[in-house]
Parts: C-alpha cells; structure tokens; sequence
C-alpha cells in the first residue's frame, strides 16, 4: 500500500483510512500505536495496552 503525507503546521501527517483501522483492529479514540525504524523502513503496529496491576 502506498499512501502520501499531508503537511499539518510544521509536522507531516499520515492518515489511516478505515480498512487500514479495521486490519490493525485499532480504535484511534482509544489505542495508541507502536512506531520502529529499521534501516529506513518505518514499522507501525498496535500498541499492546499496560496491564494495570
């Protein structure tokens, strides 16, 4: 899948359509993601959530 970047203020931007969301199983108003840089590949996953003790 290729996707551009947006220009918001001084940051780029990437959105994620709704098939990408329902893929991840990733709810943006509750999730958070998990970002790694690899060579210059950029990973992006579904954050595992803190398990409250």
């Amino acid at each position: 899948m290729k996707k551009y970047l947006t220009k918001s203020g001084n940051s780029w931007v990437m959105t994620f359509t709704k098939t990408l969301l329902e893929l991840l199983e990733l709810n943006p108003e509750e999730d958070q993601v998990e970002i790694e840089v690899e060579g210059k590949i950029l990973k992006i996953s579904k954050a595992q959530k803190d398990v409250e003790q």
